[in-house]
């Protein structure tokens, strides 16, 4: 019985996960594509339905016609510069995952340094309220309020989209009756001395050096959340006033910088007269969050 062309050629697409995985790992390696072996990963799991420990345990699992056909279509996406979180439609921060869309901006591992300070001045048992200004995914307000239980807070954009991807991130990790989101211009409407917490990953990236950032963010992340102006530094002056109001005494702030900027925004809260001000850097030890507390 001699076999169709079209059996031949399902045949001839016949492959598996490791196969799989290694050549596009060498595609998106050649290409110049940061991380390869991580992005061909994460993009075989999904596209395969299968996890990590499938890959590496189960490594000749063949491949059906569509699980091929999805993979090459988001390879060939990654490698025309589209990140994987858009690829896919979420990302992994800190302990959860999110929802993301091109109106927000797609979290970073660096952000999770301002998660990692804000959650080490309030204990887990502690009751507070929190106001994460310029909310986007809701990376930031969502991660503290999964770790900290009795506390509440709230998300403010002027992007409703971006609000609209943060309350279905919030509904979606069950943190709907502790989360609120308003669209306002970072503390606009809101009363005095109203927060325990005050956090925000606000644009700082110079207006003339977008043009040169990597294509993965030039093209997919939205500037409304890059563009800091001439200096990148339009967004602190008007955070650190409306952070000084907003904040009850002794409450405290945690602010992502540009890894050159946290000297000099360090100095813009400094002169508002912010106390205990301090630096932390990144996991690549690069200056990454400036945080302090409201005078009492």
């Amino acid at each position: 019985m001699v076999a169709s062309p079209a059996s031949n050629l399902q045949l001839a697409r016949m492959t598996t996960l490791v196969k799989t995985w290694k050549a596009a790992q060498t595609r998106l390696k050649d290409a110049g594509i940061d991380s390869p072996a991580i992005d061909a990963r994460l993009l075989l799991e999904a596209a395969a339905d299968v996890t990590r420990l499938d890959i590496l345990n189960d490594p000749y699992r063949e491949l059906t016609p569509d699980q091929v056909d999805r993979f090459d279509g988001w390879i060939a996406r990654r490698l025309n510069r589209e990140p994987v979180a858009s690829i896919l439609g979420r990302k992994a921060f800190w302990k959860i995952m999110l929802n993301v869309t091109p109106d927000v901006l797609t979290p970073r591992p660096d952000t999770e340094t301002v998660v990692e300070v804000a959650l080490s001045a309030f204990s887990e048992g502690m009751a507070f309220e929190m106001v994460d200004m310029g909310v986007g995914s809701g990376a930031i307000l969502l991660s503290v309020l999964a770790e900290r239980p009795a506390a509440r807070g709230l998300g403010t954009d002027i992007s409703e989209e971006a609000l609209a991807v943060a309350r279905d991130n919030a509904a979606n990790l069950g943190l709907a009756d502790r989360a609120a989101f308003l669209r306002t211009g970072w503390a606009d409407g809101l009363a005095d001395a109203g927060f325990d917490l005050v956090t925000s990953n606000p644009p700082y990236i110079r207006s003339e050096e977008i043009a040169t950032l990597d294509p993965e963010v030039r093209e997919h992340d939205p500037h409304l959340a890059l563009d800091g102006g001439s200096d990148g530094l339009d967004a602190y002056r008007a955070l650190v006033p409306e952070t000084l109001r907003v904040l009850k005494p002794l409450g405290v702030f945690v602010v992502e910088t540009g890894w050159n900027q946290a000297e000099q925004v360090q100095a813009l809260f400094a002169e508002a007269g912010f106390e205990n001000l301090r630096i932390v850097q990144d996991l690549g030890a690069r200056d990454r969050v400036v945080t302090g507390t409201r005078p009492a």
